[in-house]
């Protein structure tokens, strides 16, 4: 990370994050002080906020159809009605 290029050259996608660290890291009395550009930074590079609310969604959805699936709505009703749709922003290893 600390070259600044990402795999296909230019900039990588986290590097503005990792300067805006930086950049406080070096002018900061004590390092707690950066906390939220480190939080920044790290979040940009593994995504685990995102992650954990995308879950916390799919699994919302899923409780929803499950409820109104006993209410006597067929499941394809429900999800005419709304789905979750994946954009793609994660890309998930483990199925």
């Amino acid at each position: 990370m600390a070259s600044g290029f990402g795999y296909a050259g230019g900039r990588s996608r986290c590097f503005t994050f990792w300067q805006e660290f930086s950049k406080c890291y070096a002018g900061a009395d004590t390092p707690s002080e950066c906390r939220l550009q480190a939080e920044d930074y790290l979040e940009c590079l593994h995504h685990k906020n995102e992650t954990a609310r995308a879950k916390a969604i799919q699994a919302e959805f899923a409780k929803r159809v499950k409820h109104e699936a006993h209410e006597g709505r067929k499941e394809a009703q429900i999800l005419k009605d709304g789905a979750v749709v994946g954009v793609g922003l994660i890309e998930s290893t483990s199925k």
